[in-house]
């Protein structure tokens, strides 16, 4: 009696579920977009379900609350939220060992880490931040503003993304908006003398950009004339007949050629131009050293390695 019981409601459900097929396809086929053979396939369908169930439209008792459409969509949806939630204290735990990977400087696992920690909850900003910073370390600067932008976005208040994306648009000698960013940083820890000591420094580095006589590759000429490696390629330079020539050229400018007037050289522009036509001389010769001369400054330049991670 059990069994015929439980036989008669699982036929009632299939009949449910039946009526709310029928029902779809009935609204299908008042749809413009198909053609009239597509119509009249839906139609044969729709009686071939009614001849077999046993239904029709006209049993209304059968309708469900939500359309069946209606009723898909919110069940991908649940199943969406509970895949992405389904394990906070794992995407902490997973956190953790990124921030461990940090101090070890193994930069790769550590966004491996963080990028498992997001999927299980992408509503911790903490998790993107730390993200960011590991993305610096790695020179993806463009990646951690992102990932700053959207901790900014969880939680507007966070003042380490914001610091953080102040040294990830440094890196990229966007000064002004790291200033920015440095600021909002400020604003919300004013004690914080990581900050205040970030935020000095990109402001010298845009004073020096903005200046005529700043450095071509974007870093102040002590920090070249104080590297070993420079050095000795300046040296070299120097025994080239064209940088001696334009040497020479200067050095008779200043002290009194055809463009100089009273006091030596007063021709700024020519200045410039002599000491641009020498750096271009040098990126030919190695730019391989000049680059790594760009990030040794870069990197020196803002505070931050050994910040403590949340």
């Amino acid at each position: 009696m059990i069994r015929l019981s439980q036989q008669i409601s699982k036929m009632s459900s299939v009949k449910h579920l039946v009526y709310a097929v029928i029902q779809f396809l009935r609204e299908q086929s008042r749809v413009d977009t198909y053609t009239s053979d597509e119509q009249e396939s839906l139609e044969v369908a729709i009686q071939c379900l009614e001849t077999v169930f046993q239904i029709t439209l006209d049993d209304t008792h059968l309708a469900t609350p939500l359309a069946l459409e209606e009723m898909f969509t919110n069940n991908i949806c649940t199943n969406n939220k509970l895949s992405l939630h389904e394990d906070p204290e794992k995407a902490i735990q997973l956190k953790d060992e990124g921030n461990n990977h940090m101090k070890e400087e193994n930069y790769r696992a550590a966004v491996d880490c963080y990028n498992q920690a997001v999927q299980l909850d992408p509503n911790n900003a903490v998790y993107y931040c730390n993200r960011a910073a590991a993305y610096s370390k790695l020179g993806k600067f463009s990646e951690a503003i992102k990932d700053c932008e959207a901790a900014i976005s969880i939680e507007p208040s966070y003042s380490k993304a914001h610091g953080r994306m102040g040294l990830a648009l440094a890196a990229l000698n966007k000064y002004e908006q790291a200033i920015t960013s440095y600021q909002k940083a400020l604003d919300l820890e004013p004690e914080n003398d990581t900050y205040k000591s970030n935020l000095k420094t990109a402001q010298q580095k845009l004073r020096e950009i903005s200046s005529p006589t700043g450095s071509a590759f974007g870093f102040d000429m002590a920090s070249l004339i104080s590297n070993p490696a420079f050095v000795s390629m300046a040296a070299s330079l120097m025994q080239n007949p064209h940088v001696q020539q334009l040497m020479s050229g200067m050095m008779s400018d200043a002290v009194g050629g055809p463009a100089a007037g009273v006091g030596g050289l007063t021709d700024l522009s020519r200045l410039i131009q002599a000491g641009q036509q020498f750096a271009q001389q040098i990126q030919q010769q190695n730019p391989e050293l000049v680059e790594q001369l760009r990030n040794h400054v870069r990197s020196r330049s803002f505070s931050g390695s050994a910040e403590e991670h949340s």
